[in-house]
């Protein structure tokens, strides 16, 4: 990767709805050498993917939450990885170093929501102990955003 592609990976971070000819015109090059640079990031996987940044409470999953997970002995660590993935609620699923074994980031409409979460991840048989935190106020909150080198 070179400054531009760098520089393409600033802009569209902030904006990614932009179009090729403002991307060219911000880093100097045709809308077609661009999209070829933008191709090659994709295929790379540098640019996983160009999604939608939807607002939680537009759809009414306001409460955030994230908790510790300490796996029970005999939890299947394959099973609760696939389990995690086919939970609407998860925003993130983080194996962690420490005294917990994951750290799981959800979205749900209410504090019983976060109740009926945990008591899934409890009938499942997959957690020996956990520990949850309520987010009160958001101070950042984006994906990795790229601001440059």
């Amino acid at each position: 990767m070179d400054r531009t592609d760098h520089e393409l990976l600033r802009l569209m971070g902030a904006d990614a709805r932009q179009s090729l000819a403002q991307l060219g015109a911000a880093v100097g090059l045709s809308p077609s050498a661009v999209n070829e640079r933008v191709r090659r990031l994709q295929a790379a996987g540098t640019i996983r993917a160009i999604r939608a940044d939807v607002a939680p409470e537009q759809i009414s999953r306001p409460v955030l939450a994230f908790i510790w997970v300490a796996l029970a002995p005999d939890a299947s660590e394959d099973g609760f990885r696939r389990a995690m993935r086919d939970m609407p609620a998860i925003c993130a699923c983080h194996h962690v170093t420490g005294a917990w074994s994951y750290l799981l980031q959800i979205r749900v409409e209410s504090l019983s929501g976060v109740e009926a979460f945990l008591a899934r991840l409890k009938s499942g048989g997959w957690i020996a102990r956990s520990e949850t935190m309520l987010a009160l106020s958001t101070v950042v909150d984006a994906p990795f955003i790229y601001r440059g080198a």
